[in-house]
């Protein structure tokens, strides 16, 4: 049997026994979780740069999505509770819809 120490979706572990396979899995710790939950952000992130078609980077996109929303679930919020503090942020900041690239910056005196 492999060996796969992998954070998966709620519904890998039936998925793969309607395969007719069997795996092993136990439930994380809260601490672990976060550590996993980290580690598949990048396992997606790095997943994303290699998307070589706008559908593939779109899965990469949806799947840190559900991890981010996971991670926000770790840190006492919910997903309106990230919208809210990321349109907050757009509206105090902006977003990155214009494209802008800050090239330099003189620092005050």
């Amino acid at each position: 049997m492999a060996e796969y120490p992998k954070l998966v979706r709620d519904g890998i572990p039936g998925l793969i026994t309607s395969q007719g396979r069997s795996c092993t899995s136990r439930i994380l710790e809260p601490e672990e979780y976060i550590e996993y939950l980290r580690a598949k952000l990048r396992e997606e992130t790095a997943e994303y740069f290699k998307a070589e078609s706008d559908e593939h980077a779109l899965e990469e996109l949806a799947d840190m999505l559900e991890v981010i929303r996971a991670l926000a679930q770790t840190h006492g919020a919910d997903s309106k509770v990230l919208e809210n503090i990321r349109a907050e942020k757009a509206e105090r900041r902006g977003a990155f819809k214009e494209r802008i690239l800050l090239l330099q910056l003189e620092e005050a005196h």
